[in-house]
């Protein structure tokens, strides 16, 4: 007899009101997921023939104690497991799970309307001395109430939505003409050790925050957090994207966490003197339209009178990386070994001579001075590579939908794949049937030196940008106001493609065209992507490109994130100038998917993430400010509502 059906032989079953009592106490609260274990979970009901009606069942977590007939199904990559609510050793080894930041801690600021109360001297009234009395004693009067002793605002310690901060973060997603929308996105902090360069002597000595200006607080590992942002772009559904979307982040946190990763702002025993440090406060010199005209890049139109994107502009060449501090050097040395076999034992073809930039694969290489050791880009390559074995994995191990003969095949057919490697949730992955689709991603990871946020205009910060597949992500010069790309389109005839495809074979022997005259590899556009496990043996591997820029104060004035339903219609310029006009990131975000799926030809699913930094306020001061694509813009709106369009 089955441990439920047991326990319901051997007691009373509860009436059904006091069933609904139960589960609409306070001690049973109704939640998607558990925040503190991360396992999902589901209370099953006596059965109906105990319980003729009974509420549909829904997803319940509880932290008191339950009647016994309330046991609980653990969801794991290889299916459910039954058992007790009051048991708690499934979620001991959970825990320490941490729920996504999808928001930012900051020190509440004060305001000219609402001055601070809470100060060294106490609350005291501002009158004039004419409409001031002195206190007088007399018989039966009370004592003068003695100032409150009460915590400085500085202190005081608020979390903000991140998507609810529309004036320094702004999303927005349509999915155009397409029946679904397979882009996903995510946004919020980190819990992994700073990297940022550390702050120069001139910034530290001169703070550069007001006394009532709100300051960002410290992450749990006492560095300044750790900013996440990251878009997917989905193709033949939306299951990697959406794994992505909840789980890359915690793959870089745990990489980060397995490879020892300690702060970049911790001091050094022997601290580096007599090193002249720029002033990071210096006044910006803003171009003239002479001096920016010659490099705008603009749309052109062609002699049949069709506009045409510029060629696109090379991506910027990132600042090199810099050796980080790791607890255990051969265990961070073990840990790439491991993956780079584990994936020449499970995939194999390319794989098998793969050697993934930025992994020191031996002891001499990391003791090399002209080699950089580990760094923050072996994290996020180890991070990119462990995510997508394990999504191609357990897809491997779930049933074919197109197989006529899964049907006829043994239930255990799938375990020579071995154990399955749970992601850092603890959720399974994927659905119930093999998903043999992808996904592109583009994630950007900030880190400042002081507790100044990323958006203050006189903050230093270093930005990472991870890149796979065909997303993209943009940079605005403050000074010129030139879009900056910062990722380039993983295509297959790209040149730096064809030489990494070539490790496997010959360069173009696996390239066809489609029927539109667009290069492909094994039918996919992007020879760089997550899932598509079929083409993985063929080098459609997830090695991220990654770019480390050092931003200066006021330097850049945001950054987009973008899909291709974006990129692939609009030029990097004008991307940038739609977001000058607007007021807020979010009003620009909004902008520019609104433009994209006007004036586009395929509907293509749209999602743009725009991010304040601190050259916000003078956006539009370089160069020739938004004016440089104004006309075309004006002209392709034109084209868009001209009800002849697409019958020519």
């Amino acid at each position: 007899m089955p441990a439920l059906t047991r326990g319901l032989a051997t007691r009373r079953i509860p009436p059904y009101h006091e069933t609904a009592r139960i589960l609409s106490s306070p001690a049973v609260r109704r939640v998607y997921s558990s925040l503190d274990t991360g396992i999902g979970t589901s209370i099953d009901k006596p059965t109906s023939s105990a319980l003729p009606r009974h509420p549909p069942r829904r997803c319940y977590t509880t932290q008191e104690p339950t009647p016994r007939w309330l046991s609980i199904r653990t969801r794991t990559s290889l299916g459910y497991e039954q058992g007790n609510i009051l048991k708690t050793d499934r979620l001991s080894s959970s825990a320490s799970r941490r729920l996504f930041h999808n928001y930012f801690v900051t020190h509440l600021p004060s305001s000219s309307l609402h001055p601070d109360s809470r100060t060294s001297s106490g609350p005291g009234h501002k009158l004039p001395r004419d409409a001031s009395t002195p206190h007088k004693v007399t018989p039966g009067s009370s004592p003068v109430a003695a100032a409150l002793s009460m915590p400085s605002r500085d202190l005081t310690v608020v979390r903000i939505p991140l998507k609810r901060a529309k004036h320094h973060f702004g999303v927005f997603s349509s999915r155009g003409q397409r029946g679904y929308n397979e882009d996903t996105n995510q946004a919020g902090t980190i819990n992994m050790p700073a990297f940022a360069k550390r702050a120069p002597i001139s910034l530290q000595r001169r703070p550069i925050q007001k006394p009532n200006e709100a300051t960002s607080a410290d992450s749990a590992l006492g560095d300044p957090q750790v900013f996440y942002f990251g878009i997917f772009d989905g193709h033949g559904g939306s299951q990697c994207a959406e794994f992505l979307r909840d789980e890359l982040h915690g793959y870089i946190e745990q990489s980060s966490a397995e490879f020892g990763l300690q702060s970049s702002l911790a001091r050094s025993p022997a601290p580096e003197t007599g090193r002249k440090e720029e002033d990071p406060n210096e006044e910006l010199f803003m171009k003239t339209e002479e001096d920016v005209k010659d490099d705008i890049r603009v749309p052109e139109e062609d002699k049949h009178g069709i506009l045409t994107n510029p060629e696109r502009e090379e991506p910027m060449k990132g600042a090199k990386p810099v050796s980080a501090k790791v607890e255990d050097i051969p265990k961070a040395i073990k840990l790439a070994q491991d993956l780079v076999e584990e994936y020449r034992q499970t995939v194999g073809g390319y794989f098998r001579r793969f050697n993934p930039e930025y992994f020191q694969l031996s002891e001499e290489k990391i003791h090399d001075a002209d080699e950089p050791g580990v760094t923050v880009e072996s994290v996020l390559m180890y991070a990119f590579l462990r995510a997508d074995l394990d999504f191609i994995s357990a897809q491997a191990r779930k049933p074919d939908p197109d197989d006529p003969q899964a049907n006829d095949r043994p239930v255990n057919n799938d375990e020579i794949l071995g154990v399955p490697h749970k992601p850092p949730s603890g959720h399974g992955i994927g659905g119930p049937a093999r998903f043999k689709g992808g996904s592109t991603a583009s994630v950007a990871l900030i880190s400042t030196p002081t507790p100044a946020p990323f958006w203050h205009p006189n903050a230093q910060s270093t930005l990472i940008v991870a890149h796979v597949g065909d997303t993209r992500i943009l940079l605005c010069t403050t000074t010129t106001g030139l879009a900056q790309p910062l990722t380039s389109d993983h295509h297959p005839t790209t040149p730096t493609e064809s030489r990494r495809l070539r490790r496997y074979a010959p360069a173009g022997s696996m390239v066809s065209a489609d029927s539109f005259g667009e290069d492909r590899i094994a039918g996919l556009a992007n020879s760089r992507a997550f899932g598509d496990m079929r083409s993985k043996r063929i080098g459609v591997s997830a090695e991220p490109e990654i770019t480390r820029v050092e931003i200066g104060p006021a330097q850049y004035s945001f950054l987009v994130l973008m899909s291709d339903g974006i990129s692939g219609t609009l030029s990097d310029q004008e991307i940038v100038d739609v977001i000058k006009e607007a007021r807020t990131p979010e009003e620009g975000a909004k902008d520019v998917v609104n433009y994209a799926t006007e004036v586009s030809h395929d509907g293509d699913n749209a999602t743009c993430l725009v991010i304040r930094l601190g050259g916000w306020e003078r956006r539009s001061e370089g160069g020739v400010g938004s004016l440089g694509t104004k006309e075309i813009r004006d002209k392709r709106r034109a084209e868009a509502l001209d009800p002849r369009r697409g019958k020519q």
